[in-house]
């Protein structure tokens, strides 16, 4: 490599030569040209590392002078950077000539400003102050008609342009995916690529845009589009479901040759596209047998072409082989995949049998018999002289891992390990051995010997939570008490004779698991054994290898030992040495041993036997510190502020350009409202109280606006007006809150093979006892430990759930401390606003029904709460009537088609009780999901205070009756369902329909995710009948408004530290704060808590109870939303849902 980069930099001359040749020029500008051929073939010429460092400072200090002289001209610049590039390369600084690259990107010809582009692009990076600089240059090149400059700015903005700065870019590079051109086009996708994976809430609304891309007539766009779908896919594949016969058709043509002959490689049509568009299939075929369906035509091709010998064609077939197990399984695709993997595995070729190990390790979780075929070559495998070989093969065996097999399996993980000296491989290793371990030991002699092993081996590289689960399996015991002191009991046995060992050598860590267990359960034994016990912990504390953190465990074992021998004179001895250490930490151990010793009734409440997971009282809101804290601010001192206004405040202080022409009084610490993007909208305002320590911060500024006169409505504890009566009251809000003996050296306890000198049919004797220990349990699949399915095995170790329900009980009392300030939707109606009444008269709009068109419309409603709907049993046979979506009919609302609401009327009948019910909640039209000649499914949404409601109908459509009608939901991550997923009917009568409902929370929040289904059923005796479905829910199904006032606003306001920002641009007509308001209260369901000049509070709450609030300020054709939440992800969620319905509206 290091050839072909000095042949290209010495070609560099020669390009620019030519350059100058064909324009004519002189000879002195090639003298020039031909410094960078010189000052490479100097370097090159050298013999030393120094010797080259000062021939390039020499050239920096040259190149320095050059570009900071008035005089240089832009050729002269270009040739100036084209060496400064190659300086950077070999690693020496020059950040002086960074602002010249941007100038010199800035001016000039074609070949100067793709010169300059190119060196920023390799001078800075996306957090670079410098890039501001470059903002006004790409705007402009993208706007011109040059093809090169357009191509120079995309390319500079899918590389180094950061977040905050999309905005300024983004519809230009939309209105670039309409170009005439197809490199054009394709390099817009690729910095709408690059957008995606830095920022993609940004781009959500342009994914109509993406489908174009992937339609389109050029193959090159078509590829790039390929990585955004890829990605998006990965997050949720249910959304793309219809576009799998669209990636079918792609794949087909790709495979049969359909392609231009320049996207060949080595006579395989599109290698990496296809590649690309297998690992897509595979996502969306993957546990959907309808989608599966589709692809398994073109992955036989797949496997079927891809027959030519060349690497290339094995990494197609490899992801063939990974997208046939990751889908619906097809016995004869399984089959051929099987074949592949044989092929690869009995390669003679390392990569090949590599290879096929990494797909057999794959594979395995489907099908555990496939290592059977193969075991002869596991075992060769496992004595390969490539370690690469020999990981992926103990790789291989920790998947198969059972109750029988796990002994010989962590022995030769084991064996690796020791000869092993990569700390990567020791900390994976390690790591998968404790979890064999404690999931699979067959004993507690063995266990313990194992995690020996493992602290011995792995050292204090492996990664701390694997000690720290060890003994917290410790202490928090098992099922069986019995077997919690038996296992103890042996832990320290076994520890008191590794330090019996004389001059042995531990790792730290294995020290300090010592020393707890020591401490902890030395009681177990006689009880004359305590002092014996303290007499080997002070041998270590002597010892000089021993670092002081491990001594600070070493001392803590001590003090718990000490009541129980509290005569000992090894304590009085230790006492006496470290109350003089030079160690601070070791001395104060030492004194509160010596104070808690004149105490041993003390000493023994204050550390009683075997009460380590014991649970304690903490005063989580330090209430202790009530009197103190009022006694401060009652002599003045400033009230406590939580670190991010801290953060806030130092913010404001700093000197910021202000691009805001002179009027209003904005606040100076928000400046930067009028750019557009995300940035800080203009404050709440915050320039008169919240920034400053007091009321009287204000008034002490001198540089700032005059306000004399003008009526200070916020402070820092929320709305001043309300707070003018408890100036002495300021209740913190509460964040939100998380055997025998081990042998001298590891060498003698893992024991090498010793047969290398026999006859070779001794060798292969031996392999196929081996086999037999390894694959033993692999006949039958229950006793298959596999990753990711339920183990049927026992474990011999499972641990309490009492740890568990203690975790709990501390969420929902942090959950509870959050949500208690404020009064919830379900408590109360959700009654009319009467802020917007200041700016316009409105008659009572009463929400009836929403359309499926919209989302939430209308919800300032008089009097109307979302109460508890009762549907089981009202919804059978009966007609329905089509009642007008809402009463004010000025309002703009989304009509479904007669013709839809008349076919729902003629196929499913339902009752008048239904239809009087739902029109006392607020819910969506019904929705057919599926259906056949014999059933039909259909869905409404009723929006509840607590969740969502949904009500599935099962409308039995012929004159047979239906029997064991089975409707499943599919879990999700992203969803919790309160009831059970499945639900049964016996039978269902001939025209006749049934009801089901779930309620559904959000797990975590999400723009848009389909929710799955099937419903089986059979007729007579025939087979099952299974029809699958899909529902589409998004946020705004989950969102509620939040009735608090404006101080309890002002509180959570400050206590929440997720904030995100944003600037919207809009027409006058639109931007202004009535507008805005009306149609966040209406489409988002956002509760307006109150109302000052032009800027306004809102509220909500993602269900069940996480709070989110909204700023929002309209001035002159722009809206500045900025949201909070104690949920990290749910502001960027609610603010592109804002953005979605703003621009709608």
């Amino acid at each position: 490599m290091s050839d072909i980069v000095e042949k290209t930099l010495t070609a560099l001359p020669g390009l620019f030569l030519q350059h100058q040749a064909a324009s004519g020029s002189g000879v002195p500008r090639v003298s020039v040209s031909s410094r960078l051929g010189s000052l490479i073939r100097s370097i090159t010429a050298l013999t030393s590392k120094h010797e080259e460092e000062k021939l390039i400072q020499q050239e920096l200090a040259s190149l320095k002078a050059t570009v900071s002289a008035p005089g240089t001209t832009l050729r002269l610049m270009k040739e100036c950077m084209v060496r400064l590039i190659y300086c950077e390369m070999l690693g020496y600084e020059s950040s002086f000539g960074y602002i010249h690259a941007i100038k010199l990107a800035q001016q000039g010809n074609l070949l100067e400003k793709r010169v300059g582009y190119l060196a920023v692009s390799l001078f800075l990076h996306e957090n670079h102050e410098l890039l501001l600089l470059l903002v006004n240059t790409v705007v402009k090149d993208l706007q011109s008609t040059n093809l090169v400059e357009v191509c120079m700015a995309l390319t500079i903005v899918s590389q180094i342009f950061p977040r905050e700065m999309i905005p300024a870019v983004l519809p230009l590079i939309e209105d670039k995916l309409q170009h005439s051109k197809e490199i054009i086009r394709r390099k817009a996708v690729q910095a709408l690529y690059k957008f995606h994976l830095i920022a993609p809430n940004q781009v959500q609304h342009i994914h109509v845009k993406f489908r174009k891309a992937l339609c389109d007539r050029d193959v090159g766009v078509m590829a790039a589009s390929l990585h955004i779908y890829l990605r998006m896919i990965k997050e949720n594949p249910s959304a793309y479901k219809d576009l799998t016969g669209s990636f079918v058709t792609i794949l087909k043509q790709v495979v049969g040759g359909k392609l231009p002959v320049d996207f060949n490689y080595h006579s395989v049509p599109a290698p990496w596209l296809q590649i690309q568009l297998l690992r897509i299939l595979g996502l969306l075929g993957k546990d959907d047998p309808r989608t599966s369906e589709l692809t398994y035509d073109v992955l036989d091709e797949s496997l079927r072409r891809a027959e030519l010998s060349h690497n290339i064609t094995y990494a197609i077939l490899f992801e063939c082989v990974q997208t046939i197990y990751t889908i619906y399984p097809k016995p004869e695709l399984l089959e051929k995949a099987a074949r592949c993997i044989g092929k690869f595995v009995l390669s003679p070729k390392i990569n090949l049998k590599y290879l096929g190990l990494k797909a057999l390790t794959y594979v395995i979780q489907q099908d555990p018999n496939l290592a059977l075929q193969h075991q002869m070559t596991i075992i060769e495998c496992l004595d390969h002289p490539d370690p690469i070989i020999k990981r992926e093969t103990l790789e291989l065996l920790y998947r198969i891992t059972n109750a029988q097999n796990v002994s010989v399996i962590v022995q030769k993980m084991l064996e690796y390990l020791q000869q092993s000296k990569e700390e990567y491989i020791i900390i994976s290793l390690v790591g998968k051995i404790a979890e064999l371990a404690e999931k699979y030991a067959p004993d507690n002699e063995w266990f313990i010997q194992t995690m020996n092993a493992v602290f011995s081996v792995g050292g204090d590289v492996m990664h701390p939570d694997i000690p720290n689960n060890f003994l917290r399996l410790l202490a928090e015991g098992f099922d069986d008490e019995n077997e919690d002191k038996q296992l103890r009991l042996y832990a320290v046995q076994s520890y008191l004779s590794l330090l019996e060992i004389e001059h042995a050598f531990y790792p730290q860590r294995f020290l300090q698991v010592m020393s707890w267990v020591l401490g902890e359960y030395s009681y177990l034994l006689d009880k004359g054994t305590p002092d014996i016990v303290i007499t080997k912990l002070y041998r270590l504390l002597m010892n000089k290898s021993t670092t002081s953190e491990t001594k600070a465990w070493i001392m803590a074992a001590v003090t718990k030992l000490t009541p129980q021998a509290p005569s000992s004179k090894t304590v009085e001895k230790l006492i006496q040495e470290f109350s003089v250490s030079l160690d601070t930490c070791m001395r104060q151990h030492a004194f509160e041993l010596k104070h808690l010793r004149e105490n041993v009734e003390l000493m023994k409440n204050l550390l009683p036997i075997d009460k380590s997971c014991e649970d304690l009282v903490v005063d989580a809101s330090l209430s202790f510190l009530d009197g103190f804290v009022a006694e401060g601010l009652d002599q003045g001192a400033a009230p406590y502020k939580p670190h991010h206004q801290r953060q806030e405040e130092k913010l404001s202080q700093g000197k910021v350009l202000n691009f805001e022409p002179y009027g209003l009084s904005f606040s100076s610490t928000m400046s930067s409202s009028g750019c557009t993007g995300r940035q800080s909208p203009a404050g709440i305002s915050l320039g008169s109280d919240v920034s400053g320590n007091s009321a009287e911060t204000g008034q002490k500024e001198t540089n700032s606006l005059k306000l004399e006169g003008v009526k200070k409505l916020w402070g820092k504890e929320g709305y001043l007006p309300k707070k003018e009566n408890k100036a002495g009251n300021n209740p913190e809000l509460q964040p939100i809150a998380q055997d025998s003996t081990l042998v001298e050296n590891v060498d003698q306890m893992i024991k090498k093979d010793q047969s290398q000198s026999l006859h070779h049919s001794e060798e292969e004797a031996e392999k196929q006892r081996l086999a037999s220990t390894l694959f033993v349990g692999l006949g039958s699949e229950s006793a298959v430990s596999l990753l990711g399915k339920t183990d049927t095995v026992s474990h011999k170790f499972r641990r309490k759930s009492k740890v568990n329900d203690i975790k709990n009980r501390e969420v929902t009392s942090a959950h509870n401390i959050n949500c208690s300030s404020f009064n919830p939707l379900s408590n109360a109606p959700y009654e009319d606003n009467d802020h917007l009444n200041n700016f316009q008269d409105k008659g009572d709009t009463r929400l009836k029904k929403c359309s499926l068109g919209s989302e939430f419309l209308e919800s300032s409603l008089k009097s109307e709460s979302l109460t508890e709907l009762h549907l089981v049993d009202n919804l059978s046979a009966c007609s329905l009537s089509s009642p007008s979506l809402f009463e004010d009919n000025s309002m703009e609302i989304f009509h479904p088609p007669h013709s839809t609401v008349s076919s729902f009327a003629n196929e499913i009948t339902l009752t008048s009780s239904l239809l009087e019910e739902l029109n006392e909640q607020v819910h969506s039209d019904l929705v057919e999901l599926c259906n056949n000649e014999m059933l039909k499914v259909s869905s409404c949404k009723i929006w509840k205070d607590d969740c969502l409601l949904l009500v599935w109908l099962v409308a039995n459509k012929s004159s047979l009756e239906l029997k064991s009608m089975n409707l499943e939901i599919t879990p999700t991550e992203n969803f919790k369902i309160l009831e059970q997923p499945g639900f049964c009917f016996p039978v269902i009568e001939a025209e006749s329909t049934k009801s089901i409902q779930h309620r559904v929370q959000m797990e975590k929040p999400f723009t848009e995710e389909g929710l799955s289904g099937y419903v089986k059923y059979q007729v007579e005796e025939d087979p099952y009948i299974q029809l699958e479905f899909s529902l589409t829910l998004s946020l705004l199904d989950f969102i509620r408004p939040m009735k608090i006032c404006t101080e309890d606003f002002g509180k959570l306001w400050l206590s929440f530290a997720n904030d995100v920002k944003q600037n919207l641009k809009m027409s006058d007509s639109q931007a202004n704060l009535p507008f805005a308001l009306k149609t966040l209260q209406q489409k988002l369901r956002l509760h307006i808590v109150d109302i000052i000049g032009n800027e306004g509070i809102l509220a909500c709450h993602l269900l069940p109870s996480v709070p989110c609030l909204l700023h929002l300020r309209a001035h002159e054709g722009t809206v500045a939303l900025w949201f909070r939440s104690s949920c990290s992800s749910l502001p960027d969620y609610l603010l592109y849902q804002c953005q979605k319905v703003m621009e709608e509206s």
